[in-house]
Protein backbone atom coordinates (compact mmCIF):
# COMPACT_ATOMS: atom_id res chain seq x y z
CA UNK A 1 0.00 0.00 0.00
CA UNK A 2 1.14 3.40 -0.97
CA UNK A 3 2.41 6.11 1.68
CA UNK A 4 0.06 8.85 2.58
CA UNK A 5 1.24 12.01 3.41
CA UNK A 6 -0.77 13.50 6.53
CA UNK A 7 -1.27 17.99 6.33
CA UNK A 8 -2.12 19.65 9.38
CA UNK A 9 -3.26 22.68 10.33
CA UNK A 10 -0.46 23.93 12.35
CA UNK A 11 -3.08 26.59 14.18
CA UNK A 12 -5.54 23.84 15.26
CA UNK A 13 -4.04 20.66 14.72
CA UNK A 14 -6.56 19.33 12.65
CA UNK A 15 -6.55 17.00 9.36
CA UNK A 16 -6.51 19.03 6.58
CA UNK A 17 -5.73 16.44 3.93
CA UNK A 18 -3.71 13.24 3.28
CA UNK A 19 -1.58 13.11 -0.06
CA UNK A 20 -0.27 10.06 -1.70
CA UNK A 21 3.52 10.23 -2.05
CA UNK A 22 6.11 9.62 -4.57
CA UNK A 23 7.67 6.65 -4.19
CA UNK A 24 11.05 5.25 -5.88
CA UNK A 25 9.32 4.21 -9.18
CA UNK A 26 7.13 7.22 -9.16
CA UNK A 27 10.98 9.84 -8.93
CA UNK A 28 12.36 7.78 -11.70
CA UNK A 29 9.22 7.89 -14.13
CA UNK A 30 9.16 11.68 -13.51
CA UNK A 31 13.03 11.98 -14.09
CA UNK A 32 12.46 9.45 -17.12
CA UNK A 33 9.66 12.15 -18.46
CA UNK A 34 11.55 15.60 -17.94
CA UNK A 35 14.79 14.18 -19.27
CA UNK A 36 12.98 13.57 -22.75
CA UNK A 37 11.21 16.43 -22.79
CA UNK A 38 13.82 18.87 -21.46
CA UNK A 39 15.63 19.65 -25.24
CA UNK A 40 12.82 20.41 -26.64
CA UNK A 41 12.03 22.81 -24.23
CA UNK A 42 15.51 24.33 -24.22
CA UNK A 43 15.58 25.28 -28.13
CA UNK A 44 12.27 27.34 -28.10
CA UNK A 45 13.19 30.74 -28.64
CA UNK A 46 12.91 32.46 -25.59
CA UNK A 47 9.71 34.27 -26.25
CA UNK A 48 8.20 30.91 -25.88
CA UNK A 49 9.56 30.34 -22.43
CA UNK A 50 8.88 33.66 -21.29
CA UNK A 51 5.17 33.87 -22.26
CA UNK A 52 3.57 30.95 -20.06
CA UNK A 53 6.51 32.77 -16.78
CA UNK A 54 4.16 35.75 -17.33
CA UNK A 55 1.02 34.29 -17.77
CA UNK A 56 1.57 32.44 -14.79
CA UNK A 57 2.70 36.30 -13.00
CA UNK A 58 -0.79 37.22 -13.70
CA UNK A 59 -2.75 34.17 -12.24
CA UNK A 60 -0.45 34.89 -9.11
CA UNK A 61 -2.31 38.39 -8.87
CA UNK A 62 -5.63 37.35 -9.73
CA UNK A 63 -5.74 34.31 -7.60
CA UNK A 64 -4.06 35.90 -4.67
CA UNK A 65 -6.73 35.16 -2.07
CA UNK A 66 -6.79 31.41 -2.63
CA UNK A 67 -3.31 30.61 -2.79
CA UNK A 68 -2.67 32.84 0.84
CA UNK A 69 -5.10 30.71 2.14
CA UNK A 70 -3.97 27.63 1.24
CA UNK A 71 -0.58 28.89 2.38
CA UNK A 72 -2.07 29.84 5.83
CA UNK A 73 -3.83 26.96 6.40
CA UNK A 74 -0.80 24.61 6.39
CA UNK A 75 1.92 26.48 7.30
CA UNK A 76 0.04 29.24 10.14
CA UNK A 77 1.65 31.86 8.11
CA UNK A 78 -0.65 34.86 8.93
CA UNK A 79 -2.40 35.30 6.08
CA UNK A 80 -1.47 39.41 5.56
CA UNK A 81 2.40 37.49 5.45
CA UNK A 82 1.03 34.89 3.27
CA UNK A 83 -0.69 37.77 0.68
CA UNK A 84 3.11 39.99 0.81
CA UNK A 85 4.93 36.90 -0.15
CA UNK A 86 2.72 35.99 -3.05
CA UNK A 87 2.25 39.80 -4.47
CA UNK A 88 6.08 40.51 -4.53
CA UNK A 89 7.13 37.42 -6.89
CA UNK A 90 5.98 39.70 -9.67
CA UNK A 91 8.31 41.58 -9.08
CA UNK A 92 10.92 38.89 -9.24
CA UNK A 93 9.79 37.76 -12.42
CA UNK A 94 9.97 40.75 -13.96
CA UNK A 95 13.55 41.07 -13.41
CA UNK A 96 14.18 37.81 -14.43
CA UNK A 97 12.40 38.07 -17.73
CA UNK A 98 14.33 41.11 -18.06
CA UNK A 99 17.82 40.02 -17.54
CA UNK A 100 16.92 36.87 -19.48
CA UNK A 101 18.18 37.79 -22.98
CA UNK A 102 21.12 39.06 -22.14
CA UNK A 103 22.04 36.46 -20.01
CA UNK A 104 21.65 34.11 -22.23
CA UNK A 105 23.33 35.93 -25.17
CA UNK A 106 26.75 34.21 -26.55
CA UNK A 107 29.61 36.16 -26.11
CA UNK A 108 32.32 36.86 -28.71
CA UNK A 109 35.66 37.33 -27.01
CA UNK A 110 37.95 37.14 -29.51
CA UNK A 111 38.06 37.84 -33.68
CA UNK A 112 40.68 38.46 -36.10
CA UNK A 113 42.37 37.28 -39.29
CA UNK A 114 44.70 34.86 -38.65
CA UNK A 115 47.64 36.33 -40.46
CA UNK A 116 49.88 33.80 -39.55
CA UNK A 117 48.44 31.35 -41.37
CA UNK A 118 47.78 32.59 -44.86
CA UNK A 119 44.32 31.45 -45.87
CA UNK A 120 42.69 30.32 -42.86
CA UNK A 121 40.70 33.21 -43.20
CA UNK A 122 39.78 34.57 -39.60
CA UNK A 123 39.24 33.27 -36.24
CA UNK A 124 36.17 33.59 -33.82
CA UNK A 125 36.15 32.71 -30.09
CA UNK A 126 32.63 32.70 -28.98
CA UNK A 127 31.12 31.83 -25.45
CA UNK A 128 27.84 29.65 -25.50
CA UNK A 129 25.18 29.19 -22.42
CA UNK A 130 23.28 26.21 -22.40
CA UNK A 131 20.94 24.95 -19.61
CA UNK A 132 22.32 22.75 -17.34
CA UNK A 133 19.52 20.05 -18.25
CA UNK A 134 16.84 18.26 -15.55
CA UNK A 135 17.62 19.96 -12.08
CA UNK A 136 16.03 19.07 -8.39
CA UNK A 137 14.34 22.11 -6.73
CA UNK A 138 14.26 20.95 -3.36
CA UNK A 139 12.78 23.66 -1.49
CA UNK A 140 11.42 25.08 1.65
CA UNK A 141 8.22 25.43 3.25
CA UNK A 142 8.43 28.79 5.03
CA UNK A 143 8.64 30.96 2.10
CA UNK A 144 7.55 28.06 -0.78
CA UNK A 145 6.35 31.21 -3.24
CA UNK A 146 10.03 33.06 -2.62
CA UNK A 147 12.54 30.20 -2.27
CA UNK A 148 11.35 28.20 -4.45
CA UNK A 149 10.28 30.83 -7.39
CA UNK A 150 13.80 31.81 -6.91
CA UNK A 151 14.99 28.50 -8.51
CA UNK A 152 12.26 27.23 -10.74
CA UNK A 153 11.20 30.61 -12.32
CA UNK A 154 14.94 31.35 -13.70
CA UNK A 155 16.10 27.46 -14.46
CA UNK A 156 12.73 27.54 -16.57
CA UNK A 157 13.53 30.87 -18.01
CA UNK A 158 17.13 29.24 -19.26
CA UNK A 159 15.61 26.04 -20.83
CA UNK A 160 15.75 24.10 -17.87
CA UNK A 161 13.64 21.04 -16.64
CA UNK A 162 12.83 21.05 -12.96
CA UNK A 163 11.92 18.32 -10.48
CA UNK A 164 10.27 20.48 -7.95
CA UNK A 165 10.05 18.72 -4.37
CA UNK A 166 8.11 21.23 -1.87
CA UNK A 167 8.60 20.92 1.76
CA UNK A 168 6.54 18.21 3.58
CA UNK A 169 5.28 20.70 5.06
CA UNK A 170 3.81 22.89 2.16
CA UNK A 171 2.84 20.40 0.03
CA UNK A 172 -0.73 22.20 -0.40
CA UNK A 173 1.28 24.85 -1.85
CA UNK A 174 3.37 22.77 -4.33
CA UNK A 175 1.10 21.74 -5.94
CA UNK A 176 -0.96 24.58 -6.00
CA UNK A 177 2.03 26.16 -7.51
CA UNK A 178 2.90 23.65 -9.87
CA UNK A 179 -1.03 24.05 -11.09
CA UNK A 180 -0.49 27.03 -11.96
CA UNK A 181 2.39 26.94 -14.22
CA UNK A 182 1.15 23.88 -16.03
CA UNK A 183 -2.15 26.16 -16.56
CA UNK A 184 0.34 29.00 -17.61
CA UNK A 185 1.53 26.29 -20.72
CA UNK A 186 4.80 25.17 -19.03
CA UNK A 187 4.48 21.74 -20.12
CA UNK A 188 3.62 18.93 -17.69
CA UNK A 189 6.77 17.05 -18.07
CA UNK A 190 8.97 20.03 -17.58
CA UNK A 191 8.02 21.02 -14.61
CA UNK A 192 6.95 17.97 -12.00
CA UNK A 193 6.23 18.58 -8.14
CA UNK A 194 7.66 15.37 -6.50
CA UNK A 195 5.80 14.68 -3.10
CA UNK A 196 7.09 13.30 0.01
CA UNK A 197 9.26 13.79 2.70
CA UNK A 198 13.03 13.08 2.90
CA UNK A 199 12.98 9.50 1.71
CA UNK A 200 11.32 11.01 -1.27
CA UNK A 201 14.22 13.92 -1.38
CA UNK A 202 16.37 10.92 -0.94
CA UNK A 203 14.80 9.12 -4.16
CA UNK A 204 15.03 12.28 -6.09
CA UNK A 205 19.13 12.24 -5.78
CA UNK A 206 19.52 9.09 -6.61
CA UNK A 207 18.30 9.81 -10.40
CA UNK A 208 21.22 11.63 -12.97
CA UNK A 209 19.72 14.98 -12.20
CA UNK A 210 21.90 18.03 -13.28
CA UNK A 211 21.78 19.78 -10.66
CA UNK A 212 20.29 20.05 -6.45
CA UNK A 213 19.20 23.54 -5.04
CA UNK A 214 18.13 23.47 -1.78
CA UNK A 215 16.64 25.42 0.67
CA UNK A 216 16.61 24.17 4.08
CA UNK A 217 18.97 23.22 7.66
CA UNK A 218 22.90 23.23 7.40
CA UNK A 219 22.15 19.63 8.49
CA UNK A 220 20.31 18.24 5.69
CA UNK A 221 22.18 20.50 3.19
CA UNK A 222 25.65 18.58 4.24
CA UNK A 223 23.68 15.29 3.52
CA UNK A 224 22.75 16.64 0.10
CA UNK A 225 26.11 17.74 -0.69
CA UNK A 226 27.71 14.22 0.47
CA UNK A 227 25.02 12.70 -1.78
CA UNK A 228 25.80 14.93 -5.01
CA UNK A 229 29.30 15.29 -4.49
CA UNK A 230 29.80 11.57 -6.39
CA UNK A 231 27.70 12.71 -9.53
CA UNK A 232 30.19 16.07 -10.06
CA UNK A 233 26.72 17.78 -10.72
CA UNK A 234 25.91 21.81 -9.97
CA UNK A 235 25.10 22.51 -6.37
CA UNK A 236 23.39 25.15 -4.52
CA UNK A 237 22.48 25.28 -0.92
CA UNK A 238 20.64 27.84 0.60
CA UNK A 239 21.25 27.16 4.69
CA UNK A 240 20.25 28.71 7.52
CA UNK A 241 21.47 31.86 9.64
CA UNK A 242 22.51 32.79 13.19
CA UNK A 243 21.52 37.07 11.61
CA UNK A 244 23.63 39.28 14.12
CA UNK A 245 22.31 42.77 14.60
CA UNK A 246 24.28 45.90 16.33
CA UNK A 247 22.55 49.23 17.65
CA UNK A 248 25.60 51.82 17.55
CA UNK A 249 25.89 54.11 20.34
CA UNK A 250 23.99 56.83 17.86
CA UNK A 251 21.71 55.00 16.01
CA UNK A 252 17.69 56.39 16.07
CA UNK A 253 16.35 54.24 18.36
CA UNK A 254 13.03 54.50 17.82
CA UNK A 255 13.42 53.58 13.84
CA UNK A 256 15.79 50.69 15.31
CA UNK A 257 13.72 48.85 17.67
CA UNK A 258 11.15 49.03 15.22
CA UNK A 259 12.88 47.29 12.48
CA UNK A 260 14.35 44.94 14.62
CA UNK A 261 11.78 43.82 16.38
CA UNK A 262 10.04 43.07 12.73
CA UNK A 263 12.94 41.21 11.71
CA UNK A 264 13.45 38.68 14.77
CA UNK A 265 9.22 38.24 14.65
CA UNK A 266 7.86 38.70 10.90
CA UNK A 267 6.59 35.21 10.30
CA UNK A 268 7.09 34.34 13.56
CA UNK A 269 11.06 34.26 13.11
CA UNK A 270 10.95 31.31 10.70
CA UNK A 271 13.29 32.61 8.05
CA UNK A 272 16.59 32.19 7.27
CA UNK A 273 17.43 35.57 7.64
CA UNK A 274 15.37 36.34 10.44
CA UNK A 275 17.38 38.89 13.16
CA UNK A 276 18.29 36.18 15.97
CA UNK A 277 20.52 37.89 17.98
CA UNK A 278 20.91 41.97 18.75
CA UNK A 279 23.81 43.42 20.32
CA UNK A 280 23.01 47.21 21.83
CA UNK A 281 25.97 49.99 23.17
CA UNK A 282 25.67 50.15 26.72
CA UNK A 283 24.74 54.24 25.98
CA UNK A 284 21.11 53.95 24.38
CA UNK A 285 20.60 49.93 25.61
CA UNK A 286 17.68 51.08 28.25
CA UNK A 287 16.30 53.41 25.93
CA UNK A 288 16.58 50.55 23.18
CA UNK A 289 14.80 48.02 25.41
CA UNK A 290 12.38 49.90 26.51
CA UNK A 291 10.78 50.32 22.71
CA UNK A 292 11.80 47.24 21.88
CA UNK A 293 9.42 45.86 23.96
CA UNK A 294 6.43 47.80 23.95
CA UNK A 295 6.79 46.98 19.86
CA UNK A 296 6.79 43.55 20.87
CA UNK A 297 3.73 43.71 23.34
CA UNK A 298 1.95 45.34 20.15
CA UNK A 299 2.13 42.66 18.01
CA UNK A 300 -1.18 40.95 17.12
CA UNK A 301 -1.04 36.79 18.01
CA UNK A 302 -4.07 34.78 17.07
CA UNK A 303 -5.63 33.13 14.15
CA UNK A 304 -3.18 32.76 11.14
CA UNK A 305 -6.14 33.73 8.86
CA UNK A 306 -7.80 36.74 10.36
CA UNK A 307 -5.95 40.08 8.78
CA UNK A 308 -5.19 41.67 12.05
CA UNK A 309 -2.91 38.46 13.18
CA UNK A 310 0.63 39.45 12.90
CA UNK A 311 1.77 36.33 14.98
CA UNK A 312 0.40 32.55 14.52
CA UNK A 313 1.83 29.29 15.03
CA UNK A 314 4.80 28.14 14.41
CA UNK A 315 4.53 25.87 11.65
CA UNK A 316 6.35 22.75 12.77
CA UNK A 317 5.20 21.20 16.29
CA UNK A 318 8.58 19.62 17.10
CA UNK A 319 10.67 23.56 16.71
CA UNK A 320 8.13 24.37 20.19
CA UNK A 321 10.71 21.59 22.16
CA UNK A 322 13.13 23.40 20.33
CA UNK A 323 12.64 26.83 21.33
CA UNK A 324 11.78 25.89 24.79
CA UNK A 325 15.24 24.17 25.49
CA UNK A 326 16.86 27.25 24.20
CA UNK A 327 14.68 29.42 26.56
CA UNK A 328 15.22 26.63 29.67
CA UNK A 329 19.37 27.07 28.69
CA UNK A 330 19.60 30.69 28.66
CA UNK A 331 17.80 31.21 31.75
CA UNK A 332 19.41 28.48 33.61
CA UNK A 333 22.76 30.28 32.82
CA UNK A 334 21.98 33.96 33.94
CA UNK A 335 19.18 34.93 31.02
CA UNK A 336 16.73 37.20 32.07
CA UNK A 337 12.98 36.48 30.57
CA UNK A 338 11.35 39.64 29.36
CA UNK A 339 8.23 38.19 28.10
CA UNK A 340 6.82 34.71 26.64
CA UNK A 341 9.01 31.78 26.94
CA UNK A 342 6.82 28.84 26.59
CA UNK A 343 3.98 27.40 24.64
CA UNK A 344 0.78 28.83 24.44
CA UNK A 345 -2.29 27.17 26.64
CA UNK A 346 -3.74 26.50 23.22
CA UNK A 347 -5.08 24.82 20.48
CA UNK A 348 -2.50 25.16 17.67
CA UNK A 349 1.64 25.41 18.50
CA UNK A 350 1.86 28.75 19.28
CA UNK A 351 4.32 29.58 21.61
CA UNK A 352 4.46 33.27 22.96
CA UNK A 353 6.91 36.04 21.76
CA UNK A 354 9.98 35.74 23.78
CA UNK A 355 12.44 38.33 24.62
CA UNK A 356 15.78 37.48 26.33
CA UNK A 357 18.36 39.74 28.28
CA UNK A 358 21.31 39.46 29.71
CA UNK A 359 22.45 36.45 27.35
CA UNK A 360 25.98 35.55 26.79
CA UNK A 361 27.32 33.05 23.96
CA UNK A 362 27.65 30.59 26.44
CA UNK A 363 23.62 30.19 25.76
CA UNK A 364 22.04 27.91 23.04
CA UNK A 365 19.97 30.70 22.10
CA UNK A 366 22.81 32.53 20.87
CA UNK A 367 24.73 30.37 18.86
CA UNK A 368 22.49 27.78 17.60
CA UNK A 369 19.43 28.88 14.88
CA UNK A 370 16.49 29.27 16.51
CA UNK A 371 14.06 29.62 13.74
CA UNK A 372 10.90 31.16 15.70
CA UNK A 373 9.60 33.62 17.80
CA UNK A 374 12.42 33.71 20.77
CA UNK A 375 15.10 36.47 20.56
CA UNK A 376 17.94 37.34 22.88
CA UNK A 377 19.58 40.62 23.19
CA UNK A 378 23.06 41.43 24.97
CA UNK A 379 24.62 44.72 25.83
CA UNK A 380 27.98 45.66 24.66
CA UNK A 381 30.32 48.41 25.75
CA UNK A 382 31.92 49.06 22.18
CA UNK A 383 32.30 48.42 18.50
CA UNK A 384 35.26 46.26 19.00
CA UNK A 385 32.88 43.75 21.24
CA UNK A 386 30.28 44.09 19.00
CA UNK A 387 32.00 42.95 16.43
CA UNK A 388 33.47 39.99 17.95
CA UNK A 389 30.38 38.41 19.13
CA UNK A 390 29.01 39.03 15.42
CA UNK A 391 31.62 36.92 14.21
CA UNK A 392 31.37 34.25 16.65
CA UNK A 393 29.13 32.18 14.42
CA UNK A 394 29.67 29.58 11.84
CA UNK A 395 27.09 31.02 10.06
CA UNK A 396 27.33 33.76 7.17
CA UNK A 397 23.68 34.53 5.93
CA UNK A 398 23.16 38.28 6.75
CA UNK A 399 24.11 40.92 9.48
CA UNK A 400 22.99 44.35 10.53
CA UNK A 401 24.34 47.68 11.82
CA UNK A 402 21.89 50.68 13.12
CA UNK A 403 23.75 54.11 13.11
CA UNK A 404 23.86 57.62 11.32
CA UNK A 405 27.51 57.00 10.52
CA UNK A 406 27.51 54.96 7.11
CA UNK A 407 31.14 54.73 6.95
CA UNK A 408 30.86 53.35 10.38
CA UNK A 409 28.59 50.76 9.56
CA UNK A 410 30.06 50.10 6.46
CA UNK A 411 33.42 49.36 8.33
CA UNK A 412 32.22 47.14 10.91
CA UNK A 413 29.98 45.21 8.28
CA UNK A 414 32.96 44.57 6.13
CA UNK A 415 34.91 42.55 8.97
CA UNK A 416 31.49 39.94 9.37
CA UNK A 417 31.60 37.12 6.46
CA UNK A 418 28.03 37.28 5.45
CA UNK A 419 25.99 37.20 2.24
CA UNK A 420 23.95 40.12 2.45
CA UNK A 421 24.83 43.75 4.95
CA UNK A 422 22.24 45.78 5.73
CA UNK A 423 22.46 49.50 7.15
CA UNK A 424 19.86 50.90 9.54
CA UNK A 425 18.02 47.87 7.67
CA UNK A 426 17.34 44.29 8.44
CA UNK A 427 15.52 40.97 6.69
CA UNK A 428 15.28 42.32 3.13
CA UNK A 429 15.78 40.44 0.13
CA UNK A 430 16.20 42.31 -3.24
CA UNK A 431 15.89 40.70 -6.76
CA UNK A 432 18.66 42.99 -8.21
CA UNK A 433 20.81 42.03 -5.50
CA UNK A 434 22.77 38.50 -5.05
CA UNK A 435 21.41 36.05 -2.02
CA UNK A 436 24.23 33.87 -1.07
CA UNK A 437 25.39 32.91 2.44
CA UNK A 438 29.18 32.54 3.68
CA UNK A 439 29.90 29.10 6.11
CA UNK A 440 26.99 27.05 7.20
CA UNK A 441 24.77 29.43 5.42
CA UNK A 442 25.61 27.39 2.20
CA UNK A 443 26.98 27.77 -1.46
CA UNK A 444 25.74 29.46 -4.55
CA UNK A 445 23.92 32.20 -5.37
CA UNK A 446 19.99 33.15 -6.53
CA UNK A 447 18.65 36.32 -7.40
CA UNK A 448 20.19 38.70 -9.40
CA UNK A 449 21.86 38.37 -13.01
CA UNK A 450 24.14 35.90 -10.89
CA UNK A 451 20.55 33.94 -10.02
CA UNK A 452 20.26 33.42 -13.74
CA UNK A 453 23.92 32.13 -14.88
CA UNK A 454 23.78 29.62 -11.97
CA UNK A 455 21.31 27.76 -14.25
CA UNK A 456 23.66 27.54 -17.07
CA UNK A 457 27.05 26.31 -18.48
CA UNK A 458 29.66 27.80 -20.70
CA UNK A 459 30.38 26.12 -23.77
CA UNK A 460 34.14 27.28 -25.78
CA UNK A 461 33.31 28.26 -29.00
CA UNK A 462 36.56 28.11 -31.93
CA UNK A 463 35.40 29.54 -35.25
CA UNK A 464 37.23 30.13 -37.96
CA UNK A 465 35.70 31.23 -41.55
CA UNK A 466 37.93 30.17 -44.58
Amino acid sequence: MADLLSIINPATEALIKEILVDDGAAVAEKYARARAAQPEWAVLPLADRTSPILQFRALLIERVDALAALLTSETGKPIAQARSEILAVPSRIDFFVEHAARVLAPERVYSEPVEALPGMGTLEEVIGYEPLGVIANISAWNYPYFVGGNVFIPALLMGNAVLYKPSEFATLTGGAIAALLHESGIPQDIFMAIIGTGLTGAALLDQPIDGVFFTGSYATGQKIAVAAAPKLIRVQLELGGKDPAYVCADANVATAAAGLADGAFYNNGQSCCAVERIYVHTDIYDEFLAAFMETVRGFTLGDPAAAETYLGPVSRQPQLDVLADQVADAVAKGATLRCGGQQLDRPGWYFAPTVLTEVNHTMTVMQEETFGPVIGIQRVSSDEEAVALMQDTPYGLTAAVYGTDRERAVGILRQIKTGSAYWNCCDRVSPRLPWSGRGHSGLGTTLSVAGLSTFLQPRAWHLRAE
